[in-house]
């Protein structure tokens, strides 16, 4: 959890976004200082309350206040290059068909609505230093403005009452922006913010490519190769499912994959399926998981349970082809920044399609016979095997 969600280990194979989003990511925890002040200062009707970190020559306020002036510049080209890629350049993971409509506007509110957060607090502070050069009365001398400042000169000539109302109508969309995105954040794709550290932490440490295997398969296996072997009690309280048709029939880790994912795309950019022009997208798995999930919890909360809606994830969300293109490669799960698993949704939902509905495609139906009637995929009688051996 260190290395891949603070540290963003994993991000910085495309070192270029790695950068900019470190930048973004940076500021967003540590500019948070300088809002704790800001919240305190319109509260109790002070002014600069950690000026007090000035002291016997040394200016560490000043030091900091202009710190987090650079930093909020950098959030602020960060965004603005994020949206140049997004909407100009359309990189082809942003403008593939899967984030059309809300998925996009999302991700380009967000980006604005950062810029318009770092343009207010570079105007409040632009009008907060020129009343503090006028003395104005409240707005005693404190901290260092060394991008506010380029801002000042716009603001020379007009009153102190012109620049108080300038200063706290900025404080007001700073503090009504920052409320606003708590709120908006858990119905984004921004919940990443919150859930990537839980979700990488309960990463599934295994190789990538051990599948897990069904416990009921296993023991019927065990007890068909070991007759001494007594299999557990099974749970007849609850009909047996295997794989996966509807969310309620997956993990909650693979459902909390599902609210991590960031769409950043990185998954399907790497899928080789996708890349050969074939319908699977690992994103779109995820972002219809979700979709999925949250239909589900409308459902509940308007019914006080969940009132069948004749919908399922299988089918309503994702479709057989999608599954069959996916070739169980791993690269999606090698590509994501927080670890998320597209492919055991992937298996557990193909588990479905074999074992509950003998739907898989020829190709594998045929081997599967090849194996129950010759003990290998290959169709051949196992006596003639070795035939290959006697022609030489």
């Amino acid at each position: 959890m260190t290395l891949v969600a603070i540290g963003q280990k994993k991000m910085f194979q495309r070192p270029v976004p790695a950068l900019l989003h470190l930048l973004v990511y940076v500021g967003f925890v540590l500019i948070n200082i300088e809002v704790i002040e800001m919240i305190v200062d319109g509260s109790f009707g002070t002014h600069r309350f950690l000026s007090f970190l000035n002291y016997d020559g040394f200016h560490l306020y000043n030091f900091l206040i202009a710190f987090f002036e650079i930093l909020a510049f950098l959030v602020t080209f960060g965004c603005a290059v994020f949206l140049i890629r997004r909407n100009i350049i359309r990189l082809k993971r942003f403008a593939m068909k899967d984030l059309d409509g809300w998925p996009r506007t999302d991700a380009n509110l967000i980006l604005s609505a950062e810029i318009i957060l770092m343009s207010a607090l570079f105007l409040m502070n632009a009008a907060d230093q020129t009343l503090q050069h006028m003395g104005s009365e409240h707005y005693f001398s404190a901290g260092n403005f060394p991008i506010s400042k380029f801002i000042a000169p716009c603001l020379a000539g007009m009153s102190e009452h012109s620049l108080i109302i300038i200063e706290r109508s900025c404080w007001w969309i700073h503090i009504f922006g920052i409320m606003g995105f708590l709120n908006y954040v858990i119905i984004s794709k921004h919940f990443h913010i919150l859930l990537s550290f839980p979700n990488v932490f309960y990463s599934n440490l295994n190789p990538k490519g051990q599948l897990t295997n069904l416990q009921s398969v296993t023991n019927e296996v065990k007890a068909m190769l070991d007759p001494s072997f007594t299999p557990p009690p099974v749970n007849t309280d609850q009909p047996m499912r295997f794989g996966a048709k509807d969310i309620f029939d997956l993990s909650w880790k693979q459902l909390m994959d599902a609210y991590t994912c960031t769409e950043c795309g990185r998954c399907t950019a790497a899928c080789p399926a996708n890349q050969t022009g074939k319908l699977l997208s690992p994103r779109k798995i995820m972002m219809s998981t979700r979709d999925r999930l949250e239909e589900v919890g409308r459902n509940i909360n308007k019914n006080k349970k969940f009132s069948d809606d004749e919908k399922t994830l299988f089918g309503n969300y994702i479709s057989a082809e999608e599954l069959w293109a996916c070739t169980s490669c791993n690269a999606c799960v090698q590509e994501c920044p927080v670890n998320i698993d597209p492919l055991s949704i992937i298996i557990d939902i193909r588990r479905f399609l074999v074992m509950e509905q003998s739907a898989a495609p020829q190709a594998l139906n045929m081997t599967f016979t090849n194996i129950e009637n010759n003990g290998a995929p290959w169709q051949y009688s196992p006596s003639d095997r070795l035939n290959w051996a006697s022609e030489n």
